[in-house]
């Protein structure tokens, strides 16, 4: 079996939901020796989060936007971790909720996602900052 892990440094990105299939992939190149095996990304945050969701509408990444700062929103004057500014607390609930990793199917050296699937970088912060990604595969 063959085993491979990489770090990748994303660069900031603003507050909301992005793409990062591609940057993933071409952190890893092993995968393409992988005929079957598996792939976990792990962020290495607790203000930022990873999904896997729909890929080439624009207006879902503007919708879970919403939607998660409705259920988790800024100012709430229960909160009581404040630190750092109005983003932090719902932040930390945005990322608990999506979590932390995900993991992907490699078949024949490619990432097995579907056809309208890509891996999202969830950045909850208005100013995050560059975001660490450990990415582990494993296979034959």
């Amino acid at each position: 079996m063959k085993v491979f892990q990489y770090a990748l440094k994303l660069r900031p990105h603003p507050r909301g939901f992005h793409l990062i299939t591609q940057d993933v992939v071409q952190a890893c190149p092993d995968i393409a020796q992988v005929k079957a095996g598996m792939c976990s990304v792990f962020i290495q945050h607790t203000s930022a989060s990873l999904t896997i969701n729909e890929n080439a509408d624009p207006t879902v990444r503007r919708d879970f936007e919403t939607y998660f700062n409705k259920i988790a929103p800024e100012n709430d004057p229960d909160y009581q971790h404040t630190d750092e500014g109005p983003d932090d607390m719902p932040a930390h609930l945005k990322a608990a909720m999506l979590g932390t990793s995900v993991t992907i199917p490699i078949r024949n050296g490619r990432l097995a996602l579907g056809t309208w699937q890509g891996i999202y970088l969830c950045e909850h912060r208005d100013y995050g900052g560059a975001r660490h990604l450990l990415i582990t595969g494993w296979g034959e």
